[in-house]
């Protein structure tokens, strides 16, 4: 026999005092579990241990070896075979050093490969017990499959949360996907279990198999902290790792000290696989796109762009909303590394990316989060807290702090390891309301018998917190559509914590008015006025997202009411409005070139619109023109954005002028400058139209929406104007304009 090593056992070394029967009684028993499937503690049989006091064991289980060889020093020992299911065996009077390195023979092929159970376990104390709390902000680098080196073997260290787990296995690739091969051992009662295995690569890839041990029943599902998954239908997450080269640090550096509150924030919401695709009408890959759309952003004069859910989801009709990916890129359009590009070149063209992010609901796919671990795990048991009934899909409890924390490290991944300058949280309504969209007995109400969710406000303030304290600069934007107070106030004054919350109430009302026909419209002119009531008791964005141009809602173009020209002019008074009004700018990809279909998640933008070959194609070139230039005129003019939150910023001119469906209004800005807005909002022009004005001296026309290189009428007040000393609507001064047809006109001081 080859004398080895000798050195100090580990701390999860295992000395056992048996007779000769209780040692039989116990290697069967553990054999008998580990062929099973079964065992709960497999690092206690497998692996190496101390039989009485001078006896050392290594154990190993190699199913599809014929022969196995430890090395001890320079030189190999023959493990003995001591089942034929593949247990092997070495024993000697000193410990062995740790790891060990096996030579298998198998099938006529031999390989080296250091055996995963004379590894100790990597994670610490500190990380189970921030988790258990809910507090480990990067729990995705101590969960989920971490590229590390262990006593100096590179290697992939896995670990995974199923506290109602009797076994947890490494299935993969690596291991011909038999979960009898790598079991995990278990941390307590933390829940979580982990192993590492060495000499992984990044192209295998791996699930996890779960036996429940209430049920026996045994469930194969992906990493819930998987970085990257293969491609569909397969489900099985990859072993991921970065090598991306940042080169944004100036962006990083301007976005920290950047007074969001009072910068432009112009968003452009784009669905990256029907924004547009290649000539053989397949996806563009994230490199493609960052030669494609960061250019066409740039020259749009867009401050940011709103990605639609980017994480891995199986079905491409649910627009990313249904995820079962959190931490996995999409593969639909490149690796991990392909998105760190894109966002990197968006961020050199100075362009922000937000990223529209989904906490509120998952599918109920069985290879995914849904009963994890065969009990409700990341989801409520009871249907009235945990399932969303308007999507068929659970909801996550949010009063769990393993479940928080999952929710807490996801939001943390994709700003830090993606550089994301914003999050738009989906669906907020829905997880505030305890009894959203149900009926009376179909909800639970809280503590208090409040229909107030406490858990999700918890974790909102929570989520909020830490985006506020670890990333300066970044935003996060509600999607919230009731009254719910304060949701972009301090978490300190009492509110969620919220940057921003999309203001759905003023879309509501303004497509609505829009959609009636001019002739009516004076019925309707509390819906232009409303928002006004409302306007600063939160940071908002006025969208026009990609929920209003699908389902049969038809699209911004389509709305419009009147013959192809009052179709057109209306749009482009619509989008007048828009940026002329107070609050932050988010617009849906294909709203910009006035496309008339409904979006089709499945097909590119009708960029054919555009092209000269196309008969009307300049309606559609004037829609893009004219938000080119809001665009810039918008970002040049400090009165259009410096005072969106403050009721200093906007005055009424004339918001009475219901019978010729005219408003007029003044921007200010930070820097004493104004702007006049006058919106005339029927096809009949209005000559010597007066309205009044704050300061006296010549005006000029710096916009007009009915420009002919817009396809207007050409009308307006191209010759300067000058202003009169005849008081009206309460300013001592006034002008006396030409309003054209379902335009909107925008004046400065000249």
């Amino acid at each position: 026999m080859v004398k080895s090593k000798v050195t100090t056992a580990p701390k999860d070394s295992v000395s056992i005092e048996l007779d000769t029967k209780a040692k039989s009684t116990v290697i069967a028993d553990g054999l008998r579990l580990i062929l099973e499937a079964r065992h709960h503690d497999p690092f206690s049989f497998l692996g190496l241990h101390t039989l009485n006091k001078n006896e050392h064991i290594l154990r190993t289980f190699l199913p599809h070896a014929a022969t196995a060889w430890v090395k001890i020093g320079s030189q190999w020992a023959a493990l003995t075979q001591t089942h034929g299911d593949g247990l092997f065996e070495y024993t000697s009077k000193t410990a062995l050093e740790r790891p060990c390195l096996i030579k298998i023979e198998s099938d006529s092929n031999t390989y080296e490969a250091y055996d995963a159970y004379t590894f100790t376990s990597s994670i610490t104390q500190d990380e189970l017990y921030l988790f258990g709390e809910g507090r480990l902000k990067q729990a995705y680098k101590t969960l989920g499959a971490q590229c590390i080196s262990q006593d100096g073997i590179a290697g992939v260290r896995f670990a995974v949360w199923a506290p109602n787990a009797e076994r947890v296995s490494v299935t993969g690739s690596f291991n011909n996907w038999d979960g009898r091969v790598h079991s995990m051992r278990a941390h307590g009662a933390s829940g979580v279990w982990e192993i590492f295995i060495p000499h992984i690569t990044t192209h295998d890839t791996y699930k996890f198999e779960i036996r429940n041990r209430h049920t026996n029943a045994v469930l194969v599902k992906t990493d819930p902290y998987g970085f990257e998954f293969e491609q569909r239908p397969g489900t099985a997450a990859k072993i991921s790792k970065s090598q991306h080269q940042w080169q944004d640090t100036e962006w990083l550096a301007a976005r920290e000290k950047r007074d969001w509150l009072h910068t432009p924030f112009n968003c452009y919401e784009v669905h990256l696989g029907s924004w547009q695709r290649n000539e053989k009408g397949h996806f563009l890959t994230y490199r493609e796109l960052a030669t494609r759309l960061v250019p066409y952003v740039a020259e749009m004069g867009y401050t940011h762009v709103e990605l639609l859910p980017i994480s891995e989801h199986p079905l491409n009709e649910s627009w990313g909303y249904q995820t079962t990916g959190y931490f996995g890129v999409t593969n639909r359009f490149g690796s991990p590394d392909d998105l760190r590009f894109l966002i990197d070149a968006f961020h050199q063209a100075n362009i922000g990316v937000i990223l529209d992010w989904v906490p509120g609901h998952f599918p109920k796919d069985d290879w995914a989060l849904a009963r994890f671990d065969g009990t409700a795990l990341y989801e409520h048991e009871d249907p009235r807290l945990g399932e969303h009934q308007d999507w068929g899909t659970y909801i996550f409890n949010y009063g769990r702090n393993e479940v928080r924390n999952f929710l807490i490290a996801n939001a943390y991944f994709w700003l830090q390891e993606f550089h994301i300058d914003g999050l738009r949280v989906d669906a907020v309504a829905s997880m505030l309301y305890l009894d959203y969209s149900r009926k009376a007995g179909e909800w639970l109400p809280n503590k208090f018998g409040g229909r107030e969710n406490l858990d999700v406000i918890d974790f909102l303030k929570q989520l909020n917190v830490m985006v506020g304290q670890d990333f300066a600069g970044v935003l996060t934007i509600a999607e919230e559509s009731t009254a719910w107070p304060m949701v972009s106030r301090p978490v300190y004054l009492g509110g969620l914590g919220f940057a921003m919350k999309w203001n759905m109430g003023w879309m509501n009302d303004t497509l609505a008015y829009m959609e009636n026909d001019p002739v009516h419209r004076r019925y309707h002119h509390d819906k232009l006025t409303f928002g006004q009531l409302y306007a600063y008791s939160e940071n908002f964005v006025l969208p026009f997202s990609h929920d209003e141009v699908v389902h049969g809602k038809h699209s911004l173009l389509d709305k419009m009411p009147g013959d192809a020209w009052q179709k057109f002019a209306n749009l482009r008074l619509l989008m007048t409005y828009q940026m002329t009004a107070p609050g932050k700018k988010l617009n849906f990809m294909g709203n910009e070139i006035g496309q008339g279909r409904e979006w089709n998640v499945n097909s590119s933008l009708d960029w054919h619109l555009l092209s000269d070959t196309h008969e009307g194609h300049e309606w559609h070139q004037g829609i893009k023109q004219i938000n080119t230039d809001l665009n810039r005129l918008y970002k040049e003019t400090n009165a259009l954005y410096s005072l969106d939150f403050e009721v200093q910023g906007f005055e009424w001119i004339d918001c009475n002028d219901t019978d010729q469906s005219i408003i007029s209004f003044i921007r200010r800005g930070s820097d004493n400058s104004f702007a006049i807005i006058v919106l005339n909002f029927t096809p009949v022009s209005r000559s010597k139209y007066r309205i009044g004005v704050p300061q006296a001296g010549s005006y000029h026309e710096c916009f007009n929406s009915d420009a002919a290189c817009y396809g207007g009428s050409n009308q307006g007040n191209g010759a300067g104007l000058h202003t009169e000393n005849v008081a009206w609507m309460n300013h001592n001064q006034s002008l006396v304009i030409t309003l054209p047809p379902l335009a909107g006109l925008v004046l400065r001081l000249a």
